[in-house]
């Protein structure tokens, strides 16, 4: 089940139509799912941990397989705090800037660093060609829920918290970024929206 029109992004309107994308899981569970893209890096990702860990959530990581093996001790850490981790490619070049064959090659070349069958686009954005290689490679792409937006330079912490406030609901995958565009946001709205979601009753578990 996916959401109503006005409340997906426009790359992500185009994309609903795909078959064998995930965008929401269980509706009939009260769990939700949060994931971080674009990381690990150093600046942000021990923060993440220490957050989620205060409140005894787990989530998937989607990593730039480039990030982790330039930083292994921030892959193994994640890993080691029960958090999932999903491919975001090598490179983090968009799936519609590459052929199905260079996709599925730096694809391939991420998985043998992350070994996930979970895979995310950069910037959400896939098509026909790409989806119908990556399932039949053996991968889920996994798009989400709910985007709060947190890279973008005109969003305040306020403004990413009483996202999730108003448009949560179960099964909702949520997207937030490990990166240096979002931290400093994440850093105050992250902890309000983990409370939030506790006082909610919602399990917060990996995918």
């Amino acid at each position: 089940m996916l959401l109503p029109q006005e409340r997906i992004p426009a790359p992500l309107r185009r994309a609903a139509f795909l078959r064998e994308v995930l965008f929401r899981c269980d509706p009939d569970v009260r769990a939700v799912y949060l994931t971080f893209d674009d990381g690990p890096i150093p600046e942000s990702t021990p923060h993440l941990l220490k957050m989620l860990a205060a409140y005894g959530a787990r989530a998937t990581f989607f990593m730039v397989a480039d990030n982790a093996r330039r930083y292994p001790e921030l892959h193994r850490a994640v890993l080691e705090a029960g958090h999932g981790v999903g491919n975001h490619t090598y490179h983090h070049v968009p799936p519609m800037r590459q052929t199905v064959n260079e996709m599925m090659e730096d694809v391939g070349l991420a998985d043998g660093i992350l070994h996930s069958r979970l895979f995310r686009p950069p910037h959400g954005i896939i098509g026909i060609a790409q989806q119908k290689a990556l399932v039949a490679a053996g991968y889920l792409p996994v798009m989400f829920d709910l985007n709060v937006r947190d890279y973008h330079p005109g969003r305040t912490a306020t403004q990413i918290v009483d996202t999730v406030r108003r448009h949560v609901r179960p099964g909702c995958i949520l997207n937030f970024h490990d990166s240096l565009k979002s931290i400093d946001k994440l850093q105050t709205a992250l902890p309000e929206i983990l409370r939030m979601l506790r006082d909610m009753d919602y399990r917060m578990d990996t995918l």
